[in-house]
């Protein structure tokens, strides 16, 4: 596995040989966002948890925008401030050597944003030699000057060993020191850490903590996961009614997983009244998004005649694409029809071939 793909991201991943562990990054973006696991499964819900919080807060991550930068410059010259609103308009135009220029004094001086905006820039490689030290060096700079966004990147080049030797609990430091700034990828990621006991001691009662600033500050992936820990009664009692309330804020933003789960409550009448009406509804949101659990979903509410009109068409139209994104329960329910015949013509091999792509995946 050196490629993987959710939610229309890629990311490159390779194999450190040094501490056994599958590292990525996402591609064709412009911030730096790592993740990694143990295991195939472990790196693959990294990936999702990492494309799901880019998403969300991806804001977090970019060049310091000039209204921060206005906060910051309050006891700056009207000159140093024309130099940076000038670096910044250089970058949004393309223009990355004259952002460099302009940024490369101002963080020579000591201007917090400057300094990590260079850091963002030698981290991609934007109008100068691409330097994961020198975007370090700039991201510490920042960071030592309390600047949040920049101990959030500082703390993920420690997570994943970007340009600096790798040590978690450098990472959990300065992600908290950005966390406690209410920087709300930190939040999220600090939450994810805890719940998973990933380079800190799992911690549900912390996880809960973090999950809750940032989702209070409307981070998406931060509430579907909050609801997460109310349905399964971790570091909270557990609440189906918190827990839908919650998926129902990230479903609301257009968040895929969320409004999966959001329909499986109607579905099942957990946290709210049973309606397959709604239930079909939040799955045909997810699906349309291309969210693979919910078009098997939907597929079944389509066989069954749950909340829409029963059309065996329509479920061979979405188990289908399930089955192609590889998903073994859309395999599985599209050999079932082939082999009925119901909503596509009966093909006894068409269905053999699918129920042993199914069962390779051990759905029997």
């Amino acid at each position: 596995m050196n490629a993987m793909q959710y939610r229309g991201y890629f990311a490159r991943v390779e194999f450190d040989d040094a501490d056994r562990i599958f590292v990525g990054h996402l591609a064709g973006i412009k911030d730096m966002v790592g993740f990694h696991g143990t295991t195939v499964g472990e790196l693959q819900q990294a990936f999702r948890e990492s494309v799901d919080a880019y998403i969300a807060v991806s804001e977090g991550t970019m060049l310091i925008h000039r209204i921060t930068a206005a906060v910051l410059l309050l006891a700056a010259t009207s000159a140093l401030a024309a130099d940076f609103d000038a670096g910044m308009q250089a970058y949004e135009r393309g223009d990355y050597a004259v952002a460099i220029r302009e940024f490369q004094p101002l963080a020579e001086d000591g201007l917090a944003a400057a300094q990590y905006n260079l850091g963002i820039m030698y981290a991609n490689g934007y109008g100068v030699e691409q330097d994961a030290g020198r975007a370090v060096a700039w991201f510490r700079k920042a960071a030592e000057q309390g600047l949040a966004a920049a101990q959030y990147n500082l703390a993920v080049r420690y997570a994943n060993g970007e340009g600096i030797d790798r040590d978690v609990e450098q990472a959990a430091e300065w992600l908290r020191k950005a966390a406690e700034q209410d920087d709300v990828p930190a939040q999220f990621t600090l939450g994810l850490m805890y719940a998973n006991g990933r380079n800190v001691e799992q911690d549900d009662g912390q996880a809960v903590h973090w999950l809750r600033k940032a989702a209070e500050q409307g981070a998406a992936a931060a509430q579907l996961n909050l609801g997460l820990m109310y349905a399964a009664g971790r570091g909270v009692p557990e609440d189906s009614a918190q827990a839908a309330a919650w998926y129902r804020k990230a479903a609301e933003q257009g968040l895929p997983a969320a409004q999966d789960n959001l329909g499986f409550m109607y579905a099942n009448g957990r946290g709210v009244p049973q309606d397959d009406e709604q239930a079909a509804d939040w799955y045909r949101k997810a699906a349309d998004r291309r969210y693979v659990p919910a078009q098997v979903k939907l597929g079944a509410m389509y066989a069954k005649g749950r909340g829409v009109p029963k059309d065996p068409g329509q479920a061979v139209f979405w188990f289908q694409r399930a089955a192609a994104a590889g998903n073994p329960d859309g395999q599985f329910n599209l050999a079932v029809h082939y082999t009925r015949g119901e909503g596509i013509s009966e093909d006894a091999v068409r269905a053999y071939v699918w129920f042993d792509l199914a069962a390779a995946q051990g759905d029997e």
